[in-house]
């Protein structure tokens, strides 16, 4: 099949969207194009635009939805990915629904959420349906619902109540009982039927299809009774060294301190089940040791053990350059098998002014295979993105 290339006229490019600034670029990368879920600029309001660039920094698509009827206001808040069918999904917090969109900008599906506002994220699970964190309208707390949608009616399958399966009541990493879990990612167990959450203000925990904790991935301070009655102690993952020892040092086990061949994860985001069945997260670093030091963020990837209740830290990138990519707040980690590289995007940095940064490594030697700055000024928040995805233009690339 032959191919044929044609100049096109476009417009010029929005004084919204941002620059980038390509600092490594080999061929060890990951190929495709990096879809950035942008956060936007104080002052330019609503609709937040997404766009893609290029490996060179060229934005090559963005998606202005200003004059959409239902999405003139859009905030995607963690953001955009791409379905198994090929079209873009998110989730629209001014709307309160989740929409399926291709590549022209055209709205395929929408699925409101009556009941429920959406904030942060939704995954497509292997049977089709949607995973999405919501708030329960009514309630005295937010961001502490998770549901599951049936892709094809809308109907509501399944309900997470956090308050239930966790202690709504506890403070250890932040005091605004409102938000008390934040939770801000998502990840399914297939072969368990089990979902993960991460709450950026509580940690990393993985529940039964029946709200039931089965582990909790966070520093052992204070959890005490979940709203169910359970001793949330007894869900606590015992964390191991590189021998397979358990590590044991009270201070280590609160959080602390680190122990040389582990850290906890703080007030983390983007949690990713490998194709090795270990976790993967971004771990932001906020508030570490309870005093905020050392500064750093970094991608970490854990092996966990459901049955004997343990964590071991395999991998990490990210400590050894500090503050230059350090962020507090939103961000994302990926890992991609072909290439065997990890992609470490922290969203909200503060090098040189306000910026976000999306930085793919070598798995093994830990080589900076890309790395590309978004330098943007008046960041919304302080925020340049949620997070990044690397995938071909057009879904028939795959």
């Amino acid at each position: 099949m032959g191919e044929e290339s044609r100049p096109i006229d476009t417009p010029q490019l929005l004084s919204e969207l941002p620059g980038i600034q390509v600092r490594v670029n080999t061929e060890r990368k990951k190929p495709g194009m990096n879809l950035v879920s942008f956060f936007g600029r104080s002052g330019s309001g609503l609709p937040q635009i997404p766009f893609m660039f290029d490996q060179f920094g060229n934005i090559r698509w963005y998606a202005n939805m200003s004059t959409h009827p239902v999405l003139g206001s859009l905030f995607y808040d963690a953001g955009i990915e791409r379905l198994k069918n090929g079209n873009l999904y998110f989730g629209d917090g001014s709307s309160g629904r989740i929409v399926e969109m291709d590549m022209l900008g055209r709205v395929v599906n929408e699925w409101p959420l009556p009941g429920y506002g959406y904030h942060h994220n939704v995954l497509e699970l292997p049977n089709g349906n949607l995973l999405a964190t919501v708030n329960k309208h009514g309630l005295a707390t937010v961001e502490d619902h998770i549901l599951e949608i049936h892709r094809e009616t809308g109907d509501i399958v399944q309900e997470w109540d956090l308050r239930e399966s966790l202690n709504r009541r506890r403070r250890v990493w932040s005091s605004n009982a409102r938000d008390w879990f934040h939770g801000n990612g998502l990840a399914y167990d297939e072969a368990k039927d089990a979902i993960i959450v991460s709450g950026r203000v509580q940690g990393t925990v993985k529940l039964t299809r029946d709200n039931q904790v089965i582990w909790i991935l966070a520093p052992h301070n204070n959890w005490g009774t979940a709203g169910d009655g359970t001793d949330l102690n007894s869900k606590l993952l015992q964390p191991l060294d590189s021998n397979g020892q358990p590590i044991t040092d009270p201070a280590v086990l609160d959080g602390f301190i680190d122990h040389s061949e582990f850290s906890w994860a703080w007030y983390q985001h983007a949690p990713k089940l490998t194709p090795h069945g270990t976790l993967l997260v971004f771990d932001n670093g906020d508030n570490r040791h309870y005093q905020g030091q050392p500064v750093f963020s970094r991608a970490v990837e854990y092996l966990i053990d459901d049955d004997a209740m343990t964590v071991q830290q395999l991998w990490e990138y990210g400590r050894e350059r500090g503050s230059t990519t350090y962020s507090a707040i939103v961000s994302d980690v990926d890992y991609h098998p072909e290439e065997d590289n990890v992609v470490f995007m922290p969203g909200a940095n503060w090098e040189d002014g306000p910026n976000g940064k999306t930085i793919e490594v070598d798995y093994q030697t830990k080589d900076v295979v890309y790395e590309a700055s978004i330098p943007n000024p008046e960041a919304r928040y302080g925020i340049t993105f949620h997070r990044i995805e690397r995938l071909p233009i057009y879904p028939n690339n795959q």
